[in-house]
């Protein structure tokens, strides 16, 4: 099923339904098919067909949106980019996508120039595209069929950002799982704040249209105008990530009406759980949370922690084990099969820390030049070209028959929540000893002289590696790098504890919210660092 059913279906049913809002347009169900309409022909004009691909390079707009499903309705495949990117970044999507045009705005056309090879077409969508599209005849039919949806980056923490090749069947299946198609009946309002170019973004846009969710796109998050919006639109469900979430605490939320909000989901990056803890004190009772834990590569969630596991009530015990359920990501999908697999590839019992393997039908077809599945697979024989092969003369698994390594380390408890512990490639290896930086970023986050940290392995030709921590100091606090630590001895391993603490202004993030490890240890090189 094309994602392009995903507004059509219920175009025809609901047409003069509104659904899609942003600063500038209001849009029915109605006139949102017939831009998108305008749009592919438009497209096809410009000699996009089957299989090309379309570069979106643009903050959060009802155009935005439109390309997404104007590209599927042509079966042609949507690139959504971090507008974040510069120079060399910008480079790299722009050659690797081969995008064979770009929809942009004016405010990055100057660096799109410049890093295109070629003359790859830039439409701006803040300039001729509308005069464009009023005089485009709409495409008849929308394509209901199609492969490739969707080329997303990943967001580039260790490398340069892979493609990922999403299909129509696996983002399809995952809007038709969360809920009954819209009827014209007023349901949920929901704002989107985080960028399009993120599988959560992405995936939530799908669901709201599909499912009658009028759904608000703010531009660009700002913690006021996150504010703002809830308010002024009534929204009922929103989605964070960490850093979001950690920014509209810091401001005033009792100053607007969020009696609305019902749900509030988060995920993307790790939740400290002092924000969590704080998001649960400050918002409105009637505020549900969700958390979610996913991946590009498996189309989005694959675990949640639901509002029941967020309601601290009951026996003194009960609440002891919700708070400690808090640090994990929750218990997997329906549609999700996970593991945890020791280096053998062998899985491992409750509480033993490993590699969290997972398999989906949701799972991408590839990584765009490479068809190659999440690490090596972890059980079943050798891992190339995209197929997991076993025993000689056997056939190829489709994707969603095969294990993936998603590079994330963590163990299961007894009740089947996922605990991650931290990435492989992030481990730290002092002595001989194995140190996940999150555990030890925790015990710092829990003080309250602490806004961010990271923690990070340092060469050393005694121990192999050093632990040593980069911690923004929260305002208004004191803090020493000798409580830091002494915080630290008093609850880790005596090898886990950070031997300096380095005082930063901030530390490197995506847009996100994901750490930027291999730039922390470039901050660390920085003069100007307050050290223990």
């Amino acid at each position: 099923m094309n994602i392009a059913m995903l507004l059509e279906l219920p175009a025809a049913v609901a047409g003069d339904q509104t659904i899609l809002l942003d600063d500038e347009r209001e849009l029915t169900y109605a006139q949102l098919r017939e831009e998108v309409a305008r749009l592919a022909s438009l497209l096809l004009a410009h000699g996009v067909g089957p299989g090309d691909r379309v570069g979106i390079f643009a903050t959060s707009s009802a155009r935005v949106a439109e390309v997404l499903f104007a590209a599927a309705a042509i079966e042609a495949v949507a690139v959504p980019m971090n507008y974040r990117a510069r120079h060399d970044e910008v480079a790299h999507l722009l050659a690797d996508s081969q995008a064979k045009l770009v929809f942009t705005e004016q405010r990055y056309l100057e660096d799109l120039r410049h890093a295109r090879q070629g003359d790859t077409p830039l439409l701006l969508l803040d300039g001729e595209l509308a005069a464009q599209l009023a005089e485009a005849e709409p495409l008849g039919e929308l394509a209901s069929t199609g492969e490739d949806a969707v080329l997303m980056y990943t967001s580039g923490t260790t490398a340069l950002p892979k493609g990922v090749r999403l299909t129509h069947e696996a983002l399809s299946s995952f809007a038709l799982a969360a809920g009954e198609m819209a009827d014209g009946e007023e349901r949920a309002s929901n704002l989107i704040a985080v960028p399009l170019y993120h599988v959560a973004g992405l995936t939530t846009l799908l669901v709201s249209i599909f499912t009658g969710r009028r759904t608000y796109l703010q531009r660009e998050f700002t913690p006021e105008g996150w504010l703002q919006a809830v308010a002024r639109h009534r929204v009922s469900e929103a989605f964070l990530v960490p850093t979001m979430l950690k920014r509209v605490l810091d401001a005033d939320v009792e100053a607007h009406d969020l009696s609305s909000l019902r749900m509030l989901r988060y995920g993307a990056a790790p939740m400290p759980e002092t924000v969590i803890a704080r998001a649960l004190e400050r918002f409105p009772s009637s505020t549900g949370f969700i958390g979610a834990y996913g991946l590009t590569e498996t189309t989005s969630t694959v675990t949640v922690l639901g509002p029941e596991d967020h309601e601290l009530s009951g026996s003194d015990g009960d609440v002891a084990e919700k708070r400690k359920r808090l640090r994990s990501v929750g218990r997997v999908l329906d549609d999700v099969e996970l593991e945890i697999r020791g280096e053998d590839g062998e899985p491992l019992q409750a509480g033993e820390v490993g590699r969290v393997c997972l398999r989906s039908a949701r799972a991408m077809r590839g990584y765009l030049g490479e068809d190659a599945t999440l690490g090596e697979g972890p059980a079943g024989g050798e891992q190339r070209g995209g197929e997991q092969r076993g025993e000689a003369g056997a056939a190829p698994e489709e994707p969603g028959e095969r294990w993936m390594q998603t590079g994330d380390l963590g163990y299961l408890d007894e009740g089947g929540y996922l605990f991650l512990v931290g990435r492989a490639g992030d481990m730290i290896i002092r002595g001989g000893e194995n140190i996940a930086p999150q555990e030890v970023e925790r015990i710092l986050l829990g003080h309250p002289g602490v806004a961010d940290a990271a923690v990070v392995g340092v060469p050393d030709e005694e121990w192999g590696q050093r632990v040593v921590a980069a911690v923004v100091a929260a305002p208004a606090h004191e803090v020493s790098a000798e409580a830091l630590i002494e915080r630290c001895r008093t609850r880790l391993a005596g090898f886990k504890r950070p031997e300096r603490i380095h005082f930063v202004e901030e530390l490197p993030h995506t847009s996100t919210g994901k750490l930027m490890r291999r730039k922390v240890l470039e901050t660390l090189d920085a003069p100007s660092l307050t050290s223990s």
